[in-house]
């Protein structure tokens, strides 16, 4: 989710020049990564690890919603300051999970 998310933040011009068929393609390896990350980790508890599980499910939403509505992703990717707040979400969320599963590891 790290190297994603700041991926797509050095090259954020691309989602406005992209093309609805770049935005199929980005939806469905989303909805597949979503769709794995449930398949093995659907654990739903009172604790941290729930957190991968909502991200698994956040995936395959938003690779749906790529997949099926490509234009209106296009339409909201024009308002870039809200596209750099996704980003910072979804990579504040990567570092918490990192640093949750690799963190009692680096001591």
């Amino acid at each position: 989710m790290i190297v994603m998310t700041l991926s797509e933040m050095v090259n954020i011009h691309i989602w406005v020049s992209n093309t609805a068929a770049g935005v199929y393609l980005n939806g469905a390896l989303l909805f597949l990564a979503g769709l794995a990350i449930v398949r093995v980790h659907n654990h739903w508890s009172r604790s941290w690890p729930v957190v991968v599980t909502i991200a698994g499910w956040f995936f395959i939403i938003l690779g749906l919603f790529r997949m099926f509505a490509p234009e209106l992703q296009l339409k909201g990717s024009k308002m870039t300051p809200f596209v750099v707040v996704e980003v910072l979400i979804v990579l504040s969320v990567g570092i918490f999970l990192t640093v949750k599963a690799y963190g009692s590891r680096l001591n």
